[in-house]
């Protein structure tokens, strides 16, 4: 508990450095840019066959035929924008997780391992580029395949204040766990230290899966929001990003300082290993063959 609370100390420290600022800024602004030339593109289209889903399918009528039922006269003009914001935004911020662990998580790595309570972890590849990129993919459409089945039941009560922080918990943890160890742990290491923290790791990413559901939550209920939509995003994304970076720097100081124990705790049961053989040494009397 104290290596948790002293790394988290650290995150919230580091996150506010001038270059996490600016490690949180780039990808906040290439994920923004595209994403607004994708909504740019497709906002007219995807309206218009939203509203014929919502209207014609008998999975989703009935949402309209409620909200004009008990007096929302005008849910016609707002519900396929509303629906349409509500898929676009974990679309939106799997896509920016994804891209801050390939293009930021190494510099965040590199920084923190360079501080002096790392010193002596030595750079061992346990993993590729290539490896990573498939087991971030596959972690990205899973988490994706799950909010889309979940998506409908988000708004019942409790279930939109623990499905949301659980996914993107479960994400940050796969993703972060990963990419951290990925250039200073052998694979063998690094299965070691996620079974060992498994619950812990997994309380990390819920607790920043927490922090970013507070701008989801806004941004997908506030009608401010909603019409605000292209201005109040670049907000939202950013702020994600920041939370990404915060949690980048915490799983870093974490499990940085678990791999250093790890290997102390080895280096020491490898010196009693060799003490033993040399204080008990094999019966002279023995002879070979």
């Amino acid at each position: 508990m104290s290596e948790l609370i002293r790394s988290l100390g650290l995150a919230l420290v580091g996150t506010m450095h001038p270059k996490m600022l600016w490690l949180s800024f780039r990808p906040f602004l290439i994920v923004s840019i595209f994403w607004g030339v994708v909504i740019w593109l497709i906002w007219s289209p995807a309206l218009e066959m939203l509203r014929t889903f919502l209207t014609a399918s008998i999975f989703t009528s009935w949402i309209q035929s409620g909200l004009e039922y008990v007096g929302f006269d005008e849910a016609r003009a707002w519900i396929a924008p509303l629906f349409l914001v509500i898929l676009l935004i974990p679309i939106i911020a799997i896509s920016l997780l994804v891209f801050i662990t390939f293009s930021t998580v190494p510099a965040v790595v590199d920084s923190v391992v360079k501080q002096k309570s790392y010193e002596g972890i030595m750079r061992i590849k346990g993993g590729s580029l290539v490896g990573s990129f498939f087991y971030t993919l596959w972690s990205a459409l899973i988490c994706l395949a799950l909010v889309m089945l979940t998506l409908p039941v988000w708004w019942i009560p409790p279930l939109f204040a623990i499905l949301p922080p659980l996914l993107w918990g479960w994400l940050t943890m796969r993703l972060m766990a990963y990419d951290v160890l990925l250039d200073h742990a052998t694979a063998e290491e690094r299965n070691q230290l996620l079974e060992k923290h498994r619950w812990t790791l997994l309380g990390m990413g819920v607790v920043a899966g927490m922090i970013g559901a507070v701008p989801t939550f806004f941004w997908a209920t506030s009608v401010l929001a909603l019409i605000l939509f292209p201005f109040v995003s670049f907000v939202a994304l950013w702020i994600y990003s920041l939370i990404f970076i915060f949690s980048a720097l915490w799983f870093s100081h974490f499990l940085l300082h678990a791999l250093k124990q790890l290997r102390q705790k080895e280096q020491l049961n490898t010196i009693d290993t060799s003490a033993t053989l040399i204080a008990n040494p094999s019966n002279p009397g023995v002879i070979d063959g």
